[in-house]
């Protein structure tokens, strides 16, 4: 990795929000989740979390490259995810039109917080729904009530970024260091990064300089599994 690269991984990574993220419960369209995951790009959130049953939506022709720098966490059920983000202290939104939602402009974003995303034609599951901490919406004066669940997350991530920015929480690193140094590799040697996650190879430090540094032996073991493949 050049000196220039790893310089503007460093500057990228000083902005990434680690309290802040989305979780997309059965939205399977790929281009959608694809879209979702560049909107979390943009504003800095550093993993995306699906319930899901498929192992990979994302599709590099439509994520723009957005998957080489968000990571994501897939979890079994919607009481797994809720039950992670709790354990974090974060406040649990979800997405829905009743009575009882506020405006997505009202919600305090600086604290450590997850929007619930439901599947595109159905919206929130009954479980998400009871386990959230608020119901938001997004105020509509038109005949349809609805946005593309991309649009509604771009939308929120947006405001969140906002109230964050007014707030000066992108003038302080937020990320740990084993946080950084994954994704000084995943971004700067993607490849190898790949290959480390497929062979299930743990990944090396990265020095100052945007250099590996690793033992003789994880790079037999790395030249071994690309013999192997």
């Amino acid at each position: 990795m050049s000196a220039e690269r790893y310089q503007r991984i460093s500057t990228f990574a000083d902005l990434r929000q680690v309290d802040l993220t989305v979780c997309l419960e059965q939205v399977h369209k790929p281009h959608n989740v694809s879209a979702v995951l560049r909107s979390c790009d943009a504003v800095g959130v550093h993993t995306v979390h699906a319930v899901s049953r498929e192992e990979n939506l994302m599709r590099k022709d439509t994520a723009m490259g957005a998957e080489d720098w968000v990571f994501t966490q897939r979890h079994s059920s919607i009481q797994d995810a809720v039950s992670h983000f709790h354990q974090r202290k974060m406040q649990v939104l979800v997405t829905h039109l009743d009575e009882e939602a506020v405006d997505f402009r009202e919600i305090d974003y600086t604290l450590p917080t997850a929007i619930i995303l439901g599947q595109e034609k159905f919206g929130a599951t009954p479980q998400a729904l009871a386990l959230a901490d608020k119901k938001i919406v997004i105020p509509m004066v038109g005949m349809v009530q609805s946005l593309n669940v991309s649009v509604a997350a771009a939308l929120v991530l947006y405001e969140a970024q906002r109230q964050r920015q007014q707030a000066g929480m992108y003038n302080k690193n937020q990320l740990s260091y084993e946080q950084r140094q994954l994704l000084l590799f995943k971004g700067g040697f993607p490849r190898l990064y790949a290959l480390c996650e497929q062979k299930g190879i743990g990944h090396p430090p990265i020095d100052d300089d945007g250099k590996i540094v690793a033992e003789p032996q994880w790079w037999q073991q790395v030249q071994f599994s690309s013999k192997a493949k």
